[in-house]
């Protein structure tokens, strides 16, 4: 390198030191570098990138990844239910009057509940209902836009806009003697589109939901023709530690109500993740790659590892992008 930064010709002076050589007189000086000058300037050949590598299914790592930390987390959930059921019970037939107990679990309780989307995986929703292959969903409603009011009126044309910039123009016609089921259905091709689903919930009634990802873009971004921006107001959460009231009989039996219906819900997700869970991992063993394979990437990697120049630090860095500590330790909890 000292080599290639040293000027050509020795013999010239500095510009600024006296009785330099003019810049045109140095420019007919320099000559041009011959072979072996050349080869002095080219830099030694790094040491060569990974040469194997593994063909992940990065949809099927996501997958994994998600029922695992679901898994992870419904139990944590389940146990904190459970204990909450025996506390309150207790407190209830008059056998202990563990009204600390009570109160400190259900603090703790709320902070889990709080940190789901973290630590759950994206893959468990606010009702703390898992669906396999697909992201948690936020569930909400249009204030003024339900059966009631679209099943009363004549036909109808409804234009929506999703999104901030008013994305695109999507229509659907309400026609006089739909069933609930058939609106429902309409509005739901209308608005798939743009990741808004309807359906009707357990009493009949029009349910929105979207991508917890997409929700901050939507909430405040949803308008229909004649009516501009509407409300979108989402579901409350089903299960809120943070209002109960263990001081009164009455509210002690519905907190008791509330925990055997939140923990009969996370029992079924439980049934639902461990299942992804074990689809999951049948299909990573239909790939499974041969161990003596393995033996030689891992022998590219430690090279690669061992080297310090640039092309090598890139290709690792490269191939790290994305990992995550909860992917890792959701992989590593597979074992």
């Amino acid at each position: 390198m000292e080599a290639a930064l040293r000027p050509a010709n020795p013999g010239i002076a500095h510009p600024t030191a006296a009785g330099a050589t003019p810049v045109s007189a140095r420019a007919t000086a320099i000559k041009p570098l011959d072979a072996d000058s050349r080869a002095v300037t080219q830099v030694a050949p790094a040491t060569a990138p990974l040469q194997r590598g593994i063909k992940w299914d990065t949809r099927l790592q996501g997958d994994v990844a998600r029922a695992q930390q679901a898994v992870d987390y419904l139990e944590r959930v389940a146990s904190q239910l459970e204990a909450l059921k025996a506390d309150l019970s207790a407190k209830i037939s008059g056998r202990a009057d563990p009204a600390r107990q009570i109160a400190a679990r259900s603090q703790q309780l709320g902070s889990l509940l709080e940190a789901r989307r973290k630590q759950a995986g994206g893959g468990v929703d606010a009702q703390l209902g898992f669906s396999d292959g697909q992201a948690a969903m936020t569930r909400f409603r249009i204030r003024g836009f339900d059966l009631a009011a679209l099943q009363s009126g004549s036909q109808q044309t409804y234009a929506f806009s999703v999104g901030s910039n008013g994305g695109p123009q999507l229509s659907a016609t309400i026609e006089p003697g739909m069933t609930p089921e058939e609106i429902a259905a309409r509005l739901d091709r209308t608005l798939s589109p743009v990741k808004v689903r309807v359906a009707l919930d357990d009493k009949g009634q029009l349910l929105f939901s979207a991508p917890e990802s997409e929700w901050p873009g939507i909430k405040d971004a949803i308008a229909i023709s004649g009516r501009g921006r509407v409300d979108a107001n989402e579901d409350p959460a089903s299960l809120a530690p943070q209002r109960w009231d263990i001081g009164d009989p009455d509210a002690l039996r519905q907190s008791l109500r509330e925990v055997l219906q939140a923990l009969a819900r996370v029992r079924r997700s439980q049934d639902a993740a461990s299942a992804a869970l074990s689809a999951a991992m049948a299909r990573t063993g239909q790939s499974a790659i041969p161990e003596a394979e393995l033996a030689v990437i891992a022998g590219d990697f430690s090279a690669t590892a061992a080297s310090h120049d640039y092309q090598s630090l890139l290709a690792i860095t490269s191939a790290l992008v994305g990992v995550s500590r909860e992917r890792v330790q959701a992989l590593l909890g597979l074992r």
